[in-house]
């Protein structure tokens, strides 16, 4: 597929959920993929101590000499941490254990929530080009999840299809409302992704009623389904675009990416724009 797309100003989502195990990484990784697939250019900034989007893109650990941790204590530019990955217009910026201690080393720093939105607004990330980042956040409300709400045009949040999952966004969404009111008042959501949506099971059809009353046309029209591909597609160190191209999980991320794409105004490669 040829390299075509309309540069455009960078769109900044930050992919979050205090809770774990709702499919934030995945959908972080196979998003960014399907978005690279039909022409965008896009990065992930992995923002999680556990480096699981770095490992899930083929990033070995003795590859990340520089990483988010170095980019948020000023350490190294963006044009030295962004690493191409195997997938065609797609980077990212690895993570390690480091970000871990983030909370106390920067406890006396004054702009301390600002220094993701800093670092991903100095003038070398525009030789760049991308048209998406996606920031990549820990499975919880500290000060990483915070620097990427304040660095972030939008949030995007992976809710899992089971009991219970409307009651916990409750403190995420606390959450946004004070960082819109203290550091990014521009700050919205950018949707609801239903994840790990089973059709056989009452709960899941269950949760997505409720959640489509409760949120309205905040949940994404795209669900992405619980699919072994998408499970298995990680420990190939590869997105299920690039592990099964033909999966549903694969085509329900592509159907995610197609909604971003016109949703911002960016033609892409389909649409016969050339660079």
């Amino acid at each position: 597929m040829a390299d075509q797309y309309i540069s455009r100003n960078t769109r900044i989502l930050a992919v979050a959920n205090q809770k774990g195990g709702v499919g934030k990484t995945t959908s972080a990784i196979n998003l960014a993929a399907a978005l690279a697939e039909i022409g965008c250019r896009v990065a992930i900034v992995d923002l999680d101590p556990q480096g699981n989007a770095s490992t899930g893109l083929g990033i070995d650990p003795d590859n990340r000499k520089l990483t988010s941790y170095d980019l948020l204590l000023e350490e190294a530019s963006p044009l030295e941490v962004f690493q191409k990955t195997r997938e065609d217009r797609l980077w990212i910026c690895p993570a390690t254990s480091d970000l871990s201690s983030t909370d106390m080393e920067l406890v006396s720093n004054e702009r301390r929530s600002f220094l993701l939105r800093d670092a991903l607004r100095q003038p070398a990330i525009s030789s760049f080009e991308f048209d998406f980042i996606l920031i990549d956040c820990p499975p919880s409300l500290n000060l990483l999840t915070v620097n990427a709400m304040v660095a972030a045009d939008a949030v995007l949040v992976p809710l899992q299809a089971e009991f219970f999952a409307l009651e916990g966004l409750s403190q995420l969404m606390l959450t946004l409302r004070e960082v819109r009111q203290t550091a990014n008042p521009d700050l919205r959501i950018e949707g609801v992704l239903l994840t790990m949506y089973d059709t056989r099971n009452n709960l899941s059809l269950q949760v997505e009623q409720d959640a489509r009353e409760t949120l309205g046309d905040l949940v994404f029209p795209v669900v992405i389904p619980r699919n072994v591909r998408l499970s298995e597609a990680p420990s190939f160190a590869q997105s299920v675009l690039e592990y099964d191209s033909a999966s549903k999980g694969a085509e329900a991320y592509r159907g995610l990416a197609r909604i971003l794409a016109t949703r911002h105004g960016i033609r892409t490669a389909g649409e016969g724009v050339e660079r």
